[in-house]
């Protein structure tokens, strides 16, 4: 995630930097730091934001389950925690998830995957 991002999410949340380093169990510091690029944006952080941002979303119309989205076969949802924990609009934020075929082994692998997939564009799209 860049830092510019991260603001314009902070900003759809409606959350001032103090109310978003609360949210995100971080200091105020910390988020000028991220907002600012003057520090990496950790892994959790950024999960912990797409999720917020999602929770806001729900009950949106529009945003498929990432297993019709993909047409997955149905040996494939068997072997998907995104479908075993019927999370189709988050199989973004779960791992082992298996969109390609293939489970990644670290969040950022998995997260050059998903920011091509129409499920999470189009999650961040309804904002």
């Amino acid at each position: 995630m860049k830092d510019k991002e991260f603001s314009v999410l902070r900003k759809k949340l409606k959350k001032t930097q103090k109310q978003m380093a609360q949210l995100l169990g971080t200091s105020i510091k910390a988020i000028h730091s991220y907002e600012q690029g003057w520090r990496t944006i950790p892994v959790h952080v950024e999960r912990q934001l797409y999720f917020l941002i999602t929770r806001k979303l729900r009950g949106k119309k529009g945003i498929k389950p990432c297993w019709d989205a993909r047409s997955c076969p149905q040996e494939r949802r068997d072997q998907c925690p995104a479908w075993e924990f019927s999370t189709g609009d988050l199989c973004w934020f779960i791992n082992g998830t298996i969109c390609d075929g293939t489970v990644h082994d670290s969040w950022k692998e998995k997260m050059k995957l998903c920011r091509t997939c129409d499920v999470f564009k189009g999650t961040l799209a309804k904002i």
